[in-house]
């Protein structure tokens, strides 16, 4: 009996890991994409070629926002610059970088009503995809369950209890990437 006790909470524990790392990945994922306002988190990850290794760019210069929609980059090693810039031009941001000594600056013009719009149904599309994992997820556990009590492993309450608790998982896992899709498009719709 102890030794079905510790399984149940290895389930438990072990999809409570997973919806946690699902959102630890999809915060980062859902915070690159541009908004209408200068953001400087689309561009600290973005992989720079330098002394043929791949650096993110917040390793090689520091990122900041001068008000009210530019991105300026001071670039630490002048040597740098140019693999920066040819970084820039090719993530496909379609921003044009103006170079001032060591300093990149990035206009950021406002989004078209029609790029939000886009943006807008790109992060929907992007939380749907990651409902559907934590879905996948909640079913593989409720198989689970559900084939403990068919082979009596546990009791009928037992398996009520258990799926009730990865239901709540479930909810404040889908609750917290509605929060964050919200959160999203109001930055985008600013």
């Amino acid at each position: 009996m102890i030794i079905i006790r510790i399984f149940m909470e290895e389930l438990i524990k072990n999809i409570e890991k997973k919806l946690k790392d699902l959102i630890s990945k999809f915060k980062p994922e859902i915070s690159s994409i541009r908004t209408n306002r200068p953001n400087t988190e689309f561009l600290e990850n973005l992989r720079v070629s330098y002394f043929d290794q791949a650096l993110l760019l917040k390793q090689l210069a520091s990122i900041s926002i001068v008000p009210p929609r530019e991105i300026q980059i001071s670039v630490w090693d002048k040597s740098a610059l140019l693999n920066i810039l040819k970084a820039i031009e090719e993530s496909g941001l379609g921003l044009t970088p103006n170079v001032d000594d060591q300093v990149i600056k990035l206009n950021m013009p406002p989004l078209t009503s029609e790029r939000r719009e886009e943006v807008v149904r790109l992060v929907k599309k992007m939380t749907e995809e990651n409902r559907i994992r934590v879905r996948g997820a909640r079913d593989e556990v409720m198989k689970e369950i559900k084939k403990m009590e068919e082979e009596k492993n546990i009791t009928e309450d037992q398996e009520f209890k258990l799926k009730e608790r990865v239901q709540k998982l479930v909810q404040g896992t889908n609750q917290e990437l509605e929060d964050l899709l919200n959160k999203k498009i109001i930055e985008i719709n600013k």
